[in-house]
């Protein structure tokens, strides 16, 4: 079965407005001659979603944020809601990333909360899983990521998860320090999400699901990832921070599907 090919990338805590525009002016540009057969997305900071969804509203690209709380509104100072994110524009929100793990407390269940808030407010959830070092060096990374992906899906239901996108992104490969998984393990880590997805739901429905890679992804290893059978796109991050970079990431995976 042929799954959908992602291609996307969040910019973090960076670009403040008129680099924010800039950058989705000239994708804009870039895409009114050229059809990329991925599908397309961008995670600007919250400061940016509007004017990025406004400048790119009539293209194929998602524009999307980079967390999420699960409530509507309410008492929850510094967070933004879901109805906000679809206020200003965004159409994917990405969820449980391993910085907002680590440093902001996030945990698989809170994952699990906002999966099904973005649900019920028709975003896609973007869910971020991936194994730390550790668990790396004692062998048990698999257990580890069946376990991150069965509670953020747990009580999802088996014709919504069709509407989700995995990332799988080792903690040990993602930010400045970080080194890329091998292709033949990110595949094989891919494989064994999709088996957990599976047993949530079935086969069929787990073949659905497509599942990026992310971490330290760059346009030296791109064509090497998409090369892998349970690969399905990429999720990057610095490497696509320039707007040049992306359009070179974009022409890779094309011409790699």
């Amino acid at each position: 079965m042929s799954r959908e090919v992602w291609l996307g990338t969040s910019w973090k805590m960076n670009k403040v407005m008129v680099e924010a525009e800039a950058y989705a002016r000239e994708l804009k540009q870039f895409l009114a001659g050229y059809s990329s057969s991925a599908h397309l997305f961008v995670i600007p900071p919250f400061t940016a979603i509007q004017l990025v969804a406004r400048v790119l509203r009539n293209t194929a690209v998602l524009v999307g944020a980079q967390n999420m709380h699960w409530e509507e509104s309410g008492p929850q100072t510094g967070e933004i809601s879901p109805l906000m994110l679809k206020d200003c524009g965004a159409s994917l929100v990405e969820i449980g990333h391993s910085e907002r793990r680590l440093y902001f407390g996030e945990t698989d269940f809170t994952v699990n909360k906002k999966v099904h808030a973005a649900l019920a407010h028709n975003l896609i959830p973007l869910i971020c899983i991936g194994e730390p070092e550790q668990e790396k060096q004692f062998r048990v990374q698999r257990e580890y990521v069946r376990r991150q992906i069965k509670i953020a899906l747990a009580d999802v239901a088996p014709e919504q998860l069709p509407r989700i996108i995995v990332a799988y992104e080792p903690v040990w490969a993602v930010g400045t320090h970080g080194k890329p998984a091998q292709p033949a393990y990110a595949n094989g880590m891919h494989e064994t999400i999709r088996s957990a997805i599976a047993e949530l739901a079935t086969d069929e429905v787990a073949q659905l699901i497509p599942v990026l890679y992310g971490g330290s992804v760059a346009q030296g290893n791109a064509a090497s990832f998409m090369a892998q059978a349970e690969i399905d796109g990429l999720f990057v991050g610095r490497a696509a921070w320039d707007i040049a970079a992306f359009i070179e990431l974009i022409h890779l995976v094309d011409k790699a599907m």
